[in-house]
């Protein structure tokens, strides 16, 4: 990663002004060797001007730190946002060119109906990847701007989820999704809200532990709050990072060996939403192989 002009200009001034310093030392040290020892006013003020010169000094080099590590931060943050422009553009580009390659292909072929029902299905899945990052770029704006007007209102939450894994089961065609909770469970959430937070976490689930594996959904009422924990089987997430994956255009590994597609907007949508609902999320491991994602919103 390349640093910034500012940041160069900071190590000069910071180790120009340094060396200053312990060159200034130097000589009052040798001009303190031919004060009088007698004269223990003029050396006391010899060693006030080496005191305060220390502190000085010692307040200067952390003030250089700590402007440096915002630097740093800056220039990894517009890191950041470089690589998520780039993944973007490529994440709109693919499920449009499937899509255009679907429809071209419906249009010149006469396809017995097995094969137009997959290619329809295959359409329906790119749409439904564009439509979910369009979202997750336009409610990480909102989010990042503060337009956000939470809804509350009743809703059925064991409902809500069932409604979401049937969702899944269509369109991957398998049992993809198992649930363990209540049969019956309220809240007064933003129900939009709470969907895509779900949303967001099955598909984190999905890309990371894949389509054969199950994803686990479970939901339990503790007092005044309801748990919700959705577990995969992937590969699971280092714990050093785990603090960090709720940060803005944050993502998984290096850029130079990462191999899962994605915006890095996800996981920050989710937060945010948790935040306006006075929740909390974190993420946890799953054992043997995987992640836990708990959700606890008041009721």
């Amino acid at each position: 990663m390349k640093k910034s002009k500012a940041a160069y200009w900071l190590y000069f001034l910071g180790t120009y002004v340094i060396i200053q310093f312990i060159w200034w030392g130097y000589h009052l040290i040798q001009l303190s060797s031919y004060i009088p020892q007698q004269d223990a006013q003029l050396s006391k003020r010899v060693g006030m001007v080496f005191g305060e010169g220390a502190v000085f000094l010692i307040i200067l080099a952390f003030g250089i730190y700590r402007i440096r590590k915002s630097i740093s931060k800056d220039i990894a943050f517009q890191q950041q946002q470089q690589n998520f422009l780039l993944t973007v553009t490529h994440e709109l580009k693919t499920p449009i060119a499937a899509l255009k390659l679907y429809i071209q292909t419906l249009q010149k072929h006469n396809l017995p109906e097995d094969k137009k029902e997959k290619m329809l299905n295959g359409a329906l899945q790119e749409n439904e990847r564009l439509s979910q990052l369009i979202e997750n770029i336009l409610n990480a704006s909102r989010a990042e701007n503060k337009l956000f007007a939470i809804q509350k209102q009743d809703t059925d939450l064991v409902g809500l989820i069932q409604t979401i894994i049937e969702r899944y089961q269509s369109r991957y065609h398998t049992d993809l999704i198992a649930f363990q909770g209540p049969k019956e469970l309220s809240c007064a959430i933003d129900q939009q809200m709470l969907e895509t937070i779900l949303v967001n976490l099955i598909e984190n689930a999905i890309k990371y532990g894949g389509t054969q594996q199950e994803i686990t959904i479970e939901m339990q009422k503790l007092d005044r709050f309801v748990a919700i924990k959705i577990a995969d089987q992937g590969p699971g997430i280092d714990p050093k990072e785990r603090l960090q994956i709720f940060d803005k255009f944050y993502r998984i590994g290096s850029e130079e060996t990462r191999k899962q597609a994605g915006s890095g907007l996800g996981l920050y949508i989710v937060a945010e939403y948790v935040r306006l609902h006075n929740g909390q999320i974190r993420c946890l491991e799953n054992i043997p192989t995987g992640s836990i994602f708990e959700l606890i919103l008041p009721l």
